[in-house]
Protein backbone atom coordinates (compact mmCIF):
# COMPACT_ATOMS: atom_id res chain seq x y z
CA UNK A 1 0.00 0.00 0.00
CA UNK A 2 2.69 2.41 0.87
CA UNK A 3 4.53 1.54 -2.52
CA UNK A 4 1.28 2.73 -4.44
CA UNK A 5 0.87 5.71 -2.67
CA UNK A 6 4.78 6.62 -2.98
CA UNK A 7 4.03 5.94 -6.75
CA UNK A 8 1.27 7.92 -6.71
CA UNK A 9 2.33 11.01 -5.06
CA UNK A 10 5.72 10.73 -7.90
CA UNK A 11 3.62 10.27 -11.02
CA UNK A 12 1.19 13.42 -9.86
CA UNK A 13 4.00 15.70 -8.40
CA UNK A 14 5.50 15.11 -12.18
CA UNK A 15 3.07 15.89 -14.03
CA UNK A 16 2.49 19.15 -11.46
CA UNK A 17 5.78 20.56 -12.40
CA UNK A 18 5.65 19.91 -16.22
CA UNK A 19 2.39 21.80 -16.35
CA UNK A 20 4.47 24.47 -14.97
CA UNK A 21 6.73 25.47 -17.64
CA UNK A 22 6.03 26.85 -21.31
CA UNK A 23 5.18 24.82 -24.72
CA UNK A 24 8.33 24.99 -26.29
CA UNK A 25 8.69 27.10 -29.09
CA UNK A 26 6.00 29.63 -27.13
CA UNK A 27 6.49 33.26 -27.20
CA UNK A 28 7.04 32.46 -23.23
CA UNK A 29 9.02 29.55 -23.86
CA UNK A 30 11.22 32.24 -26.05
CA UNK A 31 11.97 34.57 -23.67
CA UNK A 32 12.50 32.50 -20.73
CA UNK A 33 15.66 30.68 -22.78
CA UNK A 34 17.12 34.23 -24.07
CA UNK A 35 17.09 34.62 -19.81
CA UNK A 36 18.72 31.64 -18.98
CA UNK A 37 22.47 31.60 -19.95
CA UNK A 38 23.41 29.98 -22.75
CA UNK A 39 26.25 27.96 -21.27
CA UNK A 40 22.96 25.95 -19.40
CA UNK A 41 21.24 25.01 -22.64
CA UNK A 42 21.05 21.59 -23.92
CA UNK A 43 21.61 20.69 -27.16
CA UNK A 44 17.86 19.95 -28.13
CA UNK A 45 16.74 23.80 -26.62
CA UNK A 46 19.38 25.32 -28.74
CA UNK A 47 18.14 23.14 -31.72
CA UNK A 48 14.51 24.31 -30.64
CA UNK A 49 15.12 28.01 -30.19
CA UNK A 50 16.43 28.44 -33.51
CA UNK A 51 14.15 26.79 -34.76
CA UNK A 52 11.25 28.26 -33.13
CA UNK A 53 12.74 31.68 -31.66
CA UNK A 54 15.27 33.16 -34.51
CA UNK A 55 13.86 31.91 -37.99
Amino acid sequence: MKKIFAASALIISAMLVQGCAPEVGSKEWCTELKEKPKGDWTANEAKDFAKNCVF
